[in-house]
């Protein structure tokens, strides 16, 4: 859902709350700014699996198989 849809000019059609709502979509308000801190530790986290995966299919490999 993209509010600024609802606020497309139109013909005829004046927002008079144009100015109001303009300040939440600048500056600290912006889309990636409102969400770039929502997983603070995703990042780290993540390098951190892939290393252990990499570290446990390399080091810790399993020598007793049935089949």
């Amino acid at each position: 859902f993209d509010p600024k849809i609802l606020l497309e000019k139109k013909p005829g059609r004046v927002d008079p709350w144009a100015k109001a709502e303009a300040w939440r979509y600048t500056g600290p308000f912006t889309r990636w700014n409102r969400f770039k801190g929502a997983f603070p530790g995703l990042g780290i986290a993540t390098v951190a699996f892939a290393g252990y995966c990499v570290y446990e299919h390399m080091f810790l490999k399993d020598e007793h198989h049935h089949g």
